[in-house]
C-alpha cells in the first residue's frame, strides 16, 4: 500500500490557453479509495494519467510514499493501471494475459550458498540482485488472484471466449498479481451494460476488501463514486470544487455545481429572497414566506449572508407531499415516473419545475392522473427546511455549509 500526494499540479497542452488541470492539491492515505468524478474534459483522467507517469507534469509535484515520482518512469513507480477498453493480448490465455507482466518484471532478492543461506560481503551484509519471477511464483500468484476475482475456471481461454464482465475482471487480475503500491482505474465499467456494471461496482467493493491497497478511481458515473469511494473528488475544468465522503458532498455540497451533480434525480434549483427579520432570516420562495430554521440563520450570519436574491436548493426526497388543499403547495403533475417502490413526479408551480420523490401510488399513473374534468392532477408539497440549500447568486457557493 502507498500514500499519494499531488502538491499544486498543473497540466498544460500546447495551443490551450487554460490548464487542464489546475492547482490540484490532495493527499490520499495509505490504503484509501478515492474517486475522481466530474463530467468529460474536467481533467480527472489527465490527473490519473500524471500519477501513473503516462502523462508529464507540467508544474507541481508528485509523491507515492513520501518519493517525488516526477522524473520517475511509470514501470518505476509500483503501481498498476486498469483501462476502460481491458487491453488483453487476444492471442493469449487468460493465464497468460496475467502472468504477462510478471515475466517482464524483476525483483530484488539475494544471493545464497548451495545450502540455502546467504551470501555475505566482506562486511557480512547479504548480496542483493534483481531477477525474474519463477514460474512457480508466477502460478502462484495468477492462480491466487484467479481465485479472488472468481475466474479460476477461465485460465486456459482466450479473450474472445469471455464476455465483458469476465475480460474487466481478467484486466483487473492481471494489475493484482503485480502486488503494486496503488491501483489506478480509469473508468474501468464504462463498456459494460447497467446490470453488470451493478455487479462489477458490488465485486470492486469486495476486491478492495479482500486486498487492502490505495485505489484511485476515475468516473464520470456519480453512482459509482457515491457507491465506492471512501472520498469522493469532484472536478470541474480542471478543478476540484468539493472533497469529502459520499455522506458529506451528497448532504452538504460546496457550491451549486456540486449540487446539481451529485444526487439522482438531480437537485431542484429555483430562485429565492433573504431576508432580515430579527434575530433570524426568512426565505421567500414559490409563492410562500418561510421562517428558516435557527440553526440555517446562524450559519448565514457566520458567512456573512446578504440580503437579495439567491438560488434555493431542495433534492427531490426533501419534499413533503399532500394530496388535499392546505398541505402545502399547489403543483400540476406533468410527469409521472413509476420507480417501483416510488414515484418521481415532475411538476410545475407557476413557472418552476420541479421534481419530487414520493411512495408510489396506483393513482399517479395512466388515466386517474386527471380529474372529473380531464384536468391535469394537482397535488401538495412542501419544502423540509433543515434538508434545504442555499446558493449565492454571485458565485454559486453554498450559503448553509
Amino acid at each position: 500500500m502507498a500514500s499519494v500526494t499531488l502538491k499544486s499540479v498543473y497540466k498544460y497542452y500546447e495551443n490551450s490557453k487554460e490548464p487542464a488541470v489546475k492547482d490540484f492539491n490532495l493527499e490520499i492515505g495509505d490504503g484509501e479509495f478515492v474517486v475522481f468524478v466530474g463530467p468529460s474534459g474536467c481533467g480527472k483522467s489527465t490527473t490519473l494519467r500524471m500519477i501513473a507517469g503516462l502523462e508529464d507534469i507540467s508544474q507541481g509535484e508528485i509523491y507515492i510514499d513520501d518519493v517525488l515520482v516526477n522524473e520517475m518512469e511509470p514501470k518505476d513507480r509500483d503501481i498498476a493501471m486498469v483501462f476502460q477498453n481491458y487491453a488483453l493480448y487476444p492471442s493469449m490465455t487468460v493465464y497468460n494475459n496475467m502472468a504477462f507482466g510478471l515475466r517482464l518484471k524483476k525483483i530484488l532478492d539475494y544471493r545464497r550458498n548451495k545450502d540455502g543461506s546467504y551470501r555475505l560481503d566482506k562486511n557480512g551484509k547479504r548480496i542483493p540482485y534483481k531477477r525474474h519471477y519463477t514460474n512457480a511464483e508466477i502460478d502462484e500468484k495468477v492462480i491466487a488472484a484467479a481465485k479472488i476475482l472468481e475466474i479460476q475456471d477461465y485460465l486456459e481461454r482466450k479473450p474472445k471466449a469471455l464476455s465483458g464482465g469476465q475480460r474487466q475482471r481478467v484486466a483487473i487480475g492481471r494489475a493484482i498479481v503485480r502486488s503494486p503500491k496503488a491501483f489506478l482505474m480509469d473508468e474501468p465499467l464504462s463498456n459494460l451494460d447497467a446490470k453488470l456494471r451493478n455487479q462489477m461496482r458490488g465485486e470492486l467493493i469486495l476486491l478492495r476488501q479482500k486486498i487492502q491497497t490505495t485505489f484511485i478511481y476515475v468516473t464520470h458515473d456519480q453512482v459509482e463514486a457515491v457507491t465506492l469511494g471512501d472520498r469522493i473528488v469532484v472536478m470541474k475544468d480542471g478543478i476540484i470544487q468539493q472533497v469529502g465522503t459520499p455522506v458529506e458532498v451528497f448532504n452538504k455540497p460546496a457550491n451549486l455545481f456540486v449540487a446539481g451533480f451529485i444526487g439522482t434525480p438531480q437537485m431542484n434549483f429555483f430562485d429565492g429572497t433573504l431576508s432580515r427579520k430579527g434575530e433570524g432570516w426568512t426565505l421567500v420562495t414559490l409563492g410562500r414566506e418561510y421562517v428558516l430554521p435557527a440553526d440555517i440563520s446562524r450559519v448565514l450570519d457566520s458567512k456573512g449572508a446578504q440580503e437579495g436574491e439567491i438560488t434555493v436548493g431542495v433534492r427531490p426526497d426533501y419534499f413533503s407531499f399532500g394530496k388535499m388543499p392546505g398541505e402545502g403547495i399547489a403543483a400540476e403533475v406533468i410527469i409521472a415516473e413509476m420507480m417501483g417502490t416510488e414515484h418521481h413526479l415532475h411538476v410545475k408551480v407557476g413557472d418552476v419545475t420541479l421534481t419530487i420523490k414520493v411512495p408510489f401510488d396506483p393513482s399517479l399513473s395512466g388515466e386517474s392522473m386527471k380529474n372529473s374534468n380531464g384536468e391535469k392532477r394537482v397535488i401538495y408539497c412542501d419544502i423540509s427546511l433543515d434538508k434545504i440549500q442555499l446558493f449565492s447568486k454571485a458565485d454559486g457557493r453554498n450559503l448553509v455549509y
